[in-house]
């Protein structure tokens, strides 16, 4: 019997393969639904509980969440905000929590194929507290892993890693939860939003290339990684990629937001227009200087996708590569591959 990720990567190929025979070249890979912006927590590096502060208090219904997942129609939804477990009617968006809240989440929220929470960890105890400026929340966090795996629920995590942090700590802190049995670990630095801009904890390009280099380098054999391993060599340096924004179309209570899930320019009314009117080629790396540092999951890994639905060679590396445990790539270290799909 094909193991679960086998048969979810096998949709997703089938997806991706009816995309090329249609000829799209613009279409989602990764749906953000964001039903509110409210958050129980107030981090240091986050843009969005600032720059929804206008709006703070609106929520999407159940409804207009189903109607804008059915208008963009994509393989993978992720429901995030702001903390989506504070919405009222979260057992029926289906969301994912950043496990504070997580008893409540267990009660409203069955185990599936087809569903895991993401936590959101930072780094161990002390850095990740410090990350959002509440002691205790990484006890709660860890907790909350293994009681998900205790119920019977897949868990993934995600951390977002920011300038002064050291790699030793990710080493020990991905090896953990590799041990605790979750299932894959979302990396990426983090954002320079504007309303955060002023602290001075956000990578340089440069910088955080030679940063994941030490963290991979120095990670031990087998710890899963839930990036999609073309992706994990862009964050190396070992490849480049123009950023792939429409991948990631994101709907928050103000609507879709335009151009992509970290900048908003403007609210687009349906998903339609947002596809149509977003002039993609005016941003990413070199075009806008707003994305000169940003080398986020959100905008890359569909471009890494992109890659492979184009490059026989890259799509067998992908495919043998997101079977295997590890990270290394031996053609990705000895050049960079160059890839664009925009």
């Amino acid at each position: 019997m094909a193991s679960r990720p086998l048969l979810l990567s096998l949709k997703l190929g089938w997806y991706l393969f009816r995309q090329r025979i249609k000829g799209n070249d613009h279409f989602p890979l990764t749906m953000i639904l964001e039903p509110m912006e409210d958050c129980n927590l107030t981090c240091t590096g986050c843009g969005r509980i600032r720059e929804y502060e206008p709006i703070i208090d609106h929520k999407l219904t159940v409804e207009e969440c189903l109607r804008a997942v059915s208008e963009c129609d994509p393989p993978v939804v992720s429901i995030a905000g702001g903390e989506p477990l504070m919405h009222p009617q979260i057992g029926e968006i289906v969301a994912g929590t950043n496990a504070l809240l997580y008893k409540k989440a267990m009660k409203v929220i069955k185990p599936s194929h087809y569903f895991s929470f993401v936590v959101h960890l930072d780094g161990l105890r002390e850095t990740h507290d410090i990350a959002v400026e509440r002691k205790g929340v990484y006890d709660v966090a860890i907790k909350a892993i293994e009681e998900f795996r205790a119920a019977g629920f897949r868990v993934c995590t995600n951390t977002t890693l920011f300038s002064g942090n050291q790699p030793e700590e990710y080493h020990r802190l991905f090896g953990m939860l590799n041990d605790m049995g979750v299932e894959g670990m979302m990396v990426s630095p983090g954002f320079q939003y504007r309303e955060v801009a002023h602290h001075d904890i956000f990578m340089q390009r440069e910088e955080a290339r030679t940063f994941f280099r030490r963290i991979f380098e120095g990670c031990r054999e087998g710890v899963r990684f839930y990036n999609n391993p073309l992706y994990l060599d862009f964050l190396m340096g070992k490849r480049e990629y123009e950023c792939s924004q429409w991948t990631t179309p994101t709907f928050t209570p103000a609507g879709w937001r335009k151009p992509c899930y970290l900048i908003a320019d403007e609210h687009a009314p349906t998903y339609r227009e947002l596809m149509e009117t977003t002039d993609w080629k005016a941003y990413g790396f070199g075009r806008d200087p707003r994305c000169d540092t940003c080398m986020m999951h959100c905008g890359y890994e569909g471009s890494a996708i992109g890659e492979a639905m184009h490059r026989p060679g890259a799509f067998a590396e992908l495919a043998w590569r997101s079977f295997r445990p590890g990270i290394g790539s031996k053609n990705g270290s000895k050049e960079k591959e160059k890839a664009g799909a925009q």
